[in-house]
């Protein structure tokens, strides 16, 4: 493997004037490759290259030492420029004339390189507008009717159906975006307590103690329990399953409403107000239950009770914290 650095071509001689300057000329006109440290002595027909500023016995190299040495630093991407690791210049690389046929070819390779990720993003753009466009055509059929549904796209105008269909999803997906149980949550922990009746019945009311009335003015999310906001997958899950699950919930519960629309529209409210209720109350619940923790003394009888461990003796305590003193120190 080939040197990062060049060896030093500082020497050190005890002779004065002349003899000095003599020997650094000999030093310099010695040819040695500082990659394979082989001189010119023991490759008499090797081809010798100076391809940077360097002087001295650094400035010579094997032709074919270098070679390697740059494509292991080029790793395959021939544009690459390399650069002398002693002196940083940048060693200039000159490729032979293959013809106006083999150039043609290569500006053909390096435009492809070029506009291949545009084209890559354009199909994955164009793949996920056509997918768009049949999910919101599903869904029309779902939620007006399979006949209904076929009737009324193919009476529509095709370019309107083209710019309205994929908003079907773009919109559930927007929607489910903003979580309106947190501020239907705040402004029950604001005004329930002030309704005795509510308070007693529902648990939306303050918090008693210092730390409940700390928590009381951060945000409904401001829970080490619960994620302050919904995963990525978790919204796109949940938005693009709502026309089904409202769905068969009004097939189920609204079966004497004829209408198709009104029939999903009702399941739909009705699955969001129960599922938003059950998240408002466990967010309190959770919400009541961090307020309300207590840290207690550290005892053998709550070690027991808690951790189900017994309480270390003192002359345990006091090794323990000697050893981790010796291993801060």
């Amino acid at each position: 493997m080939a040197n990062e650095e060049k060896p030093s071509s500082v020497t050190t001689d005890s002779n004065p004037g002349a003899s000095k300057a003599l020997q650094t000329t000999e030093d310099e006109n010695q040819k040695s490759c500082w990659v394979c440290f082989a001189t010119e002595a023991d490759d008499r027909l090797a081809a010798w290259v100076q391809p940077c500023k360097c002087i001295g016995t650094t400035k010579w190299v094997h032709q074919s030492c270098l070679q390697r040495w740059v494509d292991e630093k080029q790793r395959g991407n021939i544009s690459r420029k390399v650069l002398c690791p002693q002196c940083k210049a940048e060693y200039i690389v000159v490729f032979p004339s293959m013809g106006t046929f083999v150039a043609l070819l290569d500006t053909l390779e390096e435009i492809t390189h070029k506009i291949s990720p545009f084209i890559a993003g354009g199909v994955l753009l164009g793949s996920i507008y056509w997918i768009a466009i049949t999910y919101g055509a599903v869904t029309v059929m779902q939620v007006v009717g399979h006949r209904e549904g076929l009737e009324m796209m193919e009476s529509a105008d095709p370019l309107v159906l083209l710019v309205l269909l994929p908003t079907i999803p773009v919109t559930l997906i927007s929607a489910k975006m903003y979580n309106w149980e947190d501020s239907v949550l705040l402004f029950l922990r604001k005004y329930c307590a002030k309704i005795p009746a509510l308070a007693y019945i529902l648990p939306f009311g303050n918090v008693e103690g210092d730390r409940g009335a700390l928590l009381t003015g951060q945000s409904a999310n401001a829970n080490p329990n619960t994620n302050s906001h919904l995963s990525p997958t978790r919204i796109f899950c949940s938005a693009l399953l709502l026309p089904t699950i409202s769905t068969i919930i009004g097939k189920i519960f609204f079966r004497s409403i004829h209408n198709n629309l009104h029939r999903t529209i009702l399941g739909g409210l009705t699955y969001i107000t129960i599922k938003g209720a059950l998240k408002i109350y466990h967010k309190q619940m959770l919400y009541i239950r961090h307020s309300s923790r207590k840290i207690l003394d550290y005892t053998e009888s709550n070690l027991k009770l808690y951790r189900g461990v017994n309480a270390p003796s003192n002359a345990d305590a006091v090794s323990t914290t000697r050893d981790e003193t010796e291993q801060v120190i």
